[in-house]
């Protein structure tokens, strides 16, 4: 994953990540969104290989897009919380084409 600013733009809110032991909703402004995955902080640390599903609602149309992918790297500690970062698995063609043109329009 390459290095970016933080969107506060809010193109996503809320974002939504669910686990079989979790579910997290987090604000656009703690999320990076990646050509080919995502990242995250939060407090508690979410074990590498981990399945994930990430669910995102646009509040310009309100439609939402579900993502399945699996956490790469969880690095941090107890006190200062932990960044998560996910790679997106088995995406088609279309949504891969619409989450790279996302990333892309967050970081301008």
């Amino acid at each position: 994953m390459s290095s970016s600013k933080l969107d506060t733009s809010g193109v996503f809110e809320p974002v939504t990540v669910l686990a079989h032991q979790a579910q997290l909703t987090l604000s656009a402004a703690t999320v990076r969104l990646r050509k080919n995955g995502i990242e995250f902080r939060t407090a508690k640390p979410i074990p590498t290989w981990n399945e994930m599903t990430v669910e995102m609602q646009s509040p310009e149309d309100a439609k939402k897009v579900r993502f399945t992918g699996v956490v790469v790297a969880c690095d941090g500690n107890r006190h200062t919380g932990y960044q998560v970062s996910m790679v997106f698995t088995s995406l088609s063609r279309q949504s891969q084409e619409r989450l790279q043109t996302l990333a892309s329009a967050r970081l301008a």
